[in-house]
């Protein structure tokens, strides 16, 4: 029937939600930007009502777009258990790999490796900061990030200290080095907050690793996404990025590990305590696979972040 709403396209409308922006929404649903704005009419035609406001520079959810998405989600979510149920699969999960090649990713692939039958719904973009409220809400199961602290309902464990390392434009001269030190990096425009990786708790790490360098936030540079941008970001900037070793290739970039001090990031992951699923079992063996000594070592004179180095017995430099 005309007036029939399909899940599908109530999938599309809840990513473009969340991502408020097209673009990085056609990235996360793996279809052609075009066509999501063409289902996205669609769904809004049928409905008989605007449910994003769009111009050139943002996307905002119209009242009736906000009053929808409760009701997506509600439907998804009873669609999906309703499916499951009755072929006898164990409910789908939903994942928070903060973006895509970076550890959590890894993690990922591993459980989907190890257990083919189970499904994973991955979200991208988020980090600790704004997941752990959608943990406590039942709205995402599995999350990665920097350890939120003591938060009442939630469990978590260490995944990696990961080695920093820098992105350099082709011509850079440190480009010509193995490894980069961190002091070669000052002066040279450095910026923090380009790439899928960063999120509030990067913000954090980072600021504190360049404290006595006097850096102003409000000068940073903007926060591009995705290996086309970074490169047009490395092109028009011509700065070095810092970002993680795990970091996808950018076109035109070399990814060099930064030394003296090694920089290390703590990756934890977080999920709900009341949380018993085949799925999360999957996720930790894929965790128990991959966090060999190279990822869980903290090698002498290594930089971690407050508070994790507290917590690991550590003194940073």
């Amino acid at each position: 029937m005309p007036d029939d709403l399909e899940i599908r396209l109530l999938r599309y409308f809840v990513v473009v939600a969340e991502e408020l922006h097209f673009s990085r929404a056609a990235q996360r649903l793996f279809i052609a930007q075009q066509a999501l704005s063409r289902d996205i009419r669609r769904l809004e035609d049928r409905l008989g009502a605007r449910l994003f406001d769009r111009t050139t520079r943002r996307v905002e959810l119209t009242p009736s777009g906000q009053k929808l998405l409760v009701r997506a989600r509600e439907l998804i979510s009873l669609h999906d258990l309703t499916v499951h149920e009755l072929r006898g699969f164990a409910p789908s999960m939903t994942v928070d790999v903060v973006g895509p090649g970076l550890t959590p990713a890894l993690v990922l692939a591993a459980a989907r490796r190890n257990a083919p039958e189970l499904e994973f719904f991955v979200r991208f973009h988020t980090g600790t900061e704004a997941a752990v409220p959608l943990l406590l809400a039942e709205r995402l199961d599995v999350t990665f990030g920097r350890n939120p602290g003591a938060a009442e309902g939630l469990r978590q464990r260490v995944v990696r200290y990961e080695p920093l390392a820098v992105l350099l434009p082709e011509e850079n001269p440190l480009a010509e080095l193995a490894e980069v030190p961190l002091q070669e990096l000052k002066g040279t425009g450095l910026c923090y907050r380009a790439g899928n990786h960063a999120t509030p708790g990067w913000d954090q790490a980072i600021l504190q690793l360049l404290a006595p360098w006097d850096v102003d936030p409000t000068l940073a540079h903007p926060h591009v996404q995705g290996a086309d941008e970074l490169a047009q970001h490395i092109r028009d900037r011509n700065s070095p990025i810092l970002t993680m070793s795990t970091q996808p290739p950018v076109p035109g970039a070399v990814l060099r590990p930064v030394v003296d001090p090694v920089v290390l990031y703590p990756w934890s992951m977080i999920w709900r305590a009341d949380l018993t699923h085949p799925a999360l079992d999957a996720l930790n063996a894929g965790v128990d696979e991959l966090a060999t000594d190279d990822w869980l070592t903290i090698p002498a004179g290594a930089w971690l972040p407050e508070p994790e180095a507290s917590q690991a017995g550590r003194v940073r430099r």
